[in-house]
């Protein structure tokens, strides 16, 4: 398990590591996909980056309290699916995707500044 941080980050929900098909947040084990909202972290049954359609993000667009989503695509790079982008951008919602390992660390980083962000996490 490749560790990335230790302990609450201001308040929000941490991922602490990530590998073997899940993470670590929060002291918690999530196997597969998870979504991690400022409120908590909870499975998200996406089966892969094609998978990410409106439906996907919609926990992310209830919560109102998210101003950037940080989309954890797994080991490689892909490109958000227009659909998703499109429903999140409508809500006000800015969006990055990128590799799994380098959005667990942007999210790390972002929550410690005490910033509105969410990761919705692909395992690797």
């Amino acid at each position: 398990m490749e560790l990335v941080s230790e302990g609450p980050a201001g308040g929000l929900p941490v991922v602490e590591g990530y590998g073997d098909g899940g993470f670590r947040v929060d002291g918690a084990w999530y196997a597969g996909p998870v979504l991690v909202l400022p409120a908590g972290a909870e499975a998200w049954p996406v089966t892969g980056p094609a998978a990410l359609d409106a439906a996907a993000v919609s926990p992310v667009l209830a919560g109102g309290d998210v101003d950037l989503l940080v989309v954890g695509t797994g080991g490689m790079p892909h490109p958000l699916p227009q659909a998703a982008g499109d429903a999140l951008r409508a809500a006000g919602i800015a969006v990055e995707a990128m590799p799994t390992p380098a959005a667990v660390r942007t999210h790390a980083v972002l929550a410690a500044e005490g910033r509105r962000v969410a990761a919705a996490l692909l395992p690797v």
